[in-house]
């Protein structure tokens, strides 16, 4: 194929030495700025037409092409680069809709000229050399742009309608929500230049441990013309009011009840369980508290708890199905507090529904375990796996072994958890604080030190775009 690149200073310049070097057909492939002008790259209309029928006339290849008439004047190639022109200023969307349409016409003409295979071979007709998309630079003129004025905006095709496949239609939707992702990081990335401070307190935010989704719905509702101490201490006053806790209400020494310690394995479930009847009994006397456990599956589990039971003068009792569990609740009804101290299992595990399923009887409320020093994405696991219906009351357990307190803190708010303690290592009771958000925002806050998670300022971007599916916030936030 002899394709030839032609540069000038203008773009009718350009394709006039085109014309000047195929003649009348000339087919434009490319045209583009360059730094000496505009480059428009160009091939004879004949030479794509042979590679279409080059298996047709492979006999033929000593003949050479008819000799071109006298070459035309410079003025009678001027007035064709002005239509030349006018068709490269098509639109995208024009020449799209013109590829579809010719090649959905080229199916058709090929399903209906099909030639039987019955007929002889002389009355078969040579094949019409394929249209490319670039054919109609010079071609139909008049569907692509029939007057100088601005183009038409087409109608939105009906994919499946065209024959296209399924796995096209998934990789453009997909190709839209990018770019609408890719839209949304440069709106974020945009107002980031026109506020340091928000982008700065975004950085902050992540490199504490709080999820982008949260991070960014607080600075969305942050106002405006703020200094960066006054920020700080907003966005601060809004964590404090969105953690809830039972700093208003009864501690749970002294609300009482019945009390079951549910959670995953290892997050310190029969520790807490110990550090709140050693509370209870420091209050109310040995005889108010009553414990029970259902581990029968972790060797030495009873154990551990009886021996902390002996500790505090307390005897822990053993439970080994529902009939058992409902006696033994029968025989501990006068009791203050009753606790009970169930399996560590797996979010996952099948067995679980087991564990729930049993707790599933009058006035026993559940709490759910988590260890602080976990990561986001396991806390919301937990949190999924072990949801109960009304309120969702949980602990913090290990806060002493947490880098970041902030993945706590974050799936509390967005899962709209009640707090109602924190266990700061493993002394029995002396390891227990109540829950106090003000205490453990400021924490979190304070975190110090380079970590090779944390990300850079050049990273927000990826944390600036809007989330898709199940991990937008939809929780209530009180700004």
């Amino acid at each position: 194929m002899n394709i030839q690149r032609f540069t000038a200073a203008t773009s009718r310049e350009a394709l006039a030495k085109a014309r000047l070097a195929f003649g009348d057909g000339t087919l434009i492939l490319s045209n583009r700025p360059t730094e000496n002008g505009v480059e428009v790259v160009a091939t004879a209309e004949d030479s794509l037409a042979a590679l279409d029928q080059a298996h047709e006339r492979s006999a033929q290849k000593s003949a050479s092409a008819p000799a071109r008439a006298t070459p035309p004047s410079y003025q009678e190639v001027a007035s064709k680069v002005e239509d030349d022109a006018a068709q490269l200023a098509m639109s995208t969307l024009s020449f799209q809709d013109y590829v579809r349409e010719r090649m959905m016409r080229k199916r058709h003409e090929s399903a209906v000229t099909t030639i039987p295979a019955d007929r002889p071979s002389h009355e078969q007709q040579p094949e019409r050399p394929r249209a490319t998309p670039v054919e109609h630079l010079l071609e139909k003129k008049e569907a692509i742009a029939p007057k100088a004025t601005a183009p038409r905006k087409p109608a939105a095709p009906s994919l499946q309608s065209e024959g296209m496949s399924q796995g096209i239609v998934d990789e453009l939707h997909a190709m839209k929500e990018m770019m609408e992702d890719r839209f949304n990081t440069l709106a974020w990335l945009g107002q980031a230049r026109q506020n340091p401070i928000q982008a700065n307190l975004m950085l902050k935010l992540i490199r504490a441990g709080y999820s982008p989704n949260l991070s960014r719905t607080i600075l969305e509702r942050m106002p405006e013309e703020m200094s960066a101490a006054e920020s700080v201490q907003w966005i601060v006053d809004v964590l404090e009011r969105n953690l809830k806790t039972d700093a208003e209400g009864p501690l749970l020494q002294e609300e009482g009840g019945i009390f079951a310690l549910i959670g995953a394995t290892g997050v310190g479930k029969t520790t807490t369980t110990a550090k709140l009847a050693g509370l209870c009994a420091r209050t109310h006397g040995p005889g108010s508290v009553g414990l029970i456990t259902l581990d029968t599956y972790r060797v030495g589990a009873h154990e551990q708890l009886r021996a902390y039971g002996k500790m505090l003068g307390v005897v822990a009792h053993l439970a080994h199905d529902r009939v058992a569990l409902q006696d033994l609740l029968g025989l501990l009804s006068n009791r203050k507090m009753v606790l009970i101290d169930t399996t560590g299992l797996a979010p996952r595990d099948p067995r679980k529904r087991e564990i729930m399923d049993l707790l599933d009887l009058p006035n026993v409320k559940r709490l759910l375990v988590l260890n602080a020093g976990s990561h986001g994405d396991t806390l919301d696991e937990a949190v999924a796996a072990f949801k109960s219906t009304g309120p969702q009351h949980t602990i913090f357990s290990k806060t002493d072994e947490a880098v970041k307190l902030g993945p706590a803190i974050d799936a509390a708010i967005r899962n709209q958890l009640v707090l109602r303690g924190v266990t700061t290592g493993q002394r029995v009771p002396e390891d227990w604080e109540a829950a106090n958000a003000s205490k453990l925002v400021r924490q979190s806050m304070r975190t110090a030190g380079i970590s090779a998670y944390d990300p850079k300022v050049s990273d927000l971007g990826f944390y600036f775009g809007q989330p898709t599916g199940q991990s937008a916030f939809k929780g209530r936030l009180d700004a």
